[in-house]
């Protein structure tokens, strides 16, 4: 399995500059490396040295750069559908329209970036994988994305069994779907489409909280505003349960005041990179193990004997904490992101008997 390590950030803090650092120390420690870029315009390519394709291109030892073009990969993914459709469905009406045809829509972005990296972390060919993403709450959106559309299946999927709508469709569901159809869904057939997909969620969702496999750092300058939106991405970070490593700070344009940055991101540790002259060599020596993720503080811990959930949501005030319970789930608010914990059995269809922010953290008893 390969590690995927991103950058959260805002822009012009230097992201993209340690992505390619990251991947080059990666690189020499012996890891096969891909650096997989969604930066659409000619700066990554200067960077790189070499205009980099849609295709994975070696750079030198151990190391390989992409562009993920969502117009690609959109073509990619279309196919792939078809394939999908013809394999299940009786007279396909899909076949007709053809990938080139297609515009890329708001949110198509993430989605297509996150089924390739996907497809390139179960390929087997790399150790460590470098998204150089946006950097932003789309990002966190996209790594928090399986499970949400978890939470949207399971849900909605027994809203509509418990309605009147979906009472009075059941009798007629097997005749219309057996027609349309060429597996049987009440049967053992249909299950497995329907299996490979849940599959690919919970590995997601597994290797997501898994600070081994999935991790992200916060890159910043001195200049306020860059700091404050650091801090918002480590809090908004928690919410869909990516772990964040530690800062890297860049002295680019705004002086570094460290215990000052220290202080910011308390308990994180922060690394100041030198300033890049256009050696690498400076970059690579001053990044911290950046497989180290798994020491910072996890974004959620699970005490069933106690009957507690607490959640590390640093950087938040309490008035920008809400929490809400519907069902066997608990629902967590925290400035633009909303989390669904899946409560394990032991805690499932309890009421919430208390709830304590203190120090960033929430606690929840049940």
């Amino acid at each position: 399995m390969a590690f995927l390590l991103t950058f959260l950030g805002k822009g012009g803090t230097g992201r993209t500059t340690v992505a390619i650092a990251a991947a080059k120390q990666f690189a020499e420690q012996g890891y096969r490396v891909l650096l997989a870029s969604q930066n659409p315009g000619p700066g990554f390519d200067l960077m790189m040295g070499a205009p980099i394709g849609t295709e994975p291109q070696e750079l030198g030892v151990n190391l390989k750069a992409v562009q993920l073009r969502s117009t690609v990969l959109l073509e990619k993914a279309w196919e792939d559908l078809k394939k999908l459709e013809a394999e299940y469905v009786r007279t396909p009406f899909f076949k007709t329209v053809f990938g080139q045809e297609l515009g890329i829509l708001p949110g198509m972005d993430s989605a297509l970036a996150l089924n390739a990296l996907r497809e390139y972390e179960g390929s087997g060919s790399y150790d460590v994988i470098i998204y150089d993403g946006p950097g932003d709450l789309s990002t966190l959106r996209m790594v928090g994305s399986p499970e949400i559309l978890s939470w949207y299946a399971r849900r909605f999927r027994q809203v509509i069994a418990d309605s009147d709508l979906g009472k009075a469709l059941s009798p007629f569901v097997q005749p219309v779907t057996a027609a349309v159809f060429t597996v049987n869904l009440a049967g053992d057939n249909f299950a497995e489409p329907t299996e490979r997909a849940n599959a690919v969620l919970d590995d997601a969702k597994r290797a997501i909280s898994d600070p081994n496999r999935v991790a992200a750092y916060l890159v910043t300058t001195g200049d306020e505003v860059a700091i404050a939106t650091a801090q918002y991405y480590w809090g908004s970070a928690q919410q869909v349960g990516l772990s964040v490593g530690g800062v890297i700070a860049n002295p680019a344009r705004t002086p570094l005041n460290s215990s000052a940055l220290q202080t910011a991101f308390d308990p994180l540790s922060v690394v100041t990179l030198p300033e890049h002259t256009g050696d690498w060599q400076p970059l690579i020596a001053a990044l911290p193990d950046l497989k180290q993720a798994a020491n910072a503080p996890k974004p959620i811990e699970i005490d069933i004997i106690h009957g507690q959930v607490k959640l590390f949501l640093p950087k938040f005030e309490k008035s920008q904490v809400k929490l809400t319970q519907y069902g066997p789930e608990v629902t967590i608010e925290a400035g633009d992101q909303r989390r669904n914990i899946f409560l394990p059995s032991e805690l499932r269809g309890k009421p919430v008997k208390a709830a304590k922010f203190q120090g960033g953290y929430l606690t929840i008893t049940f």
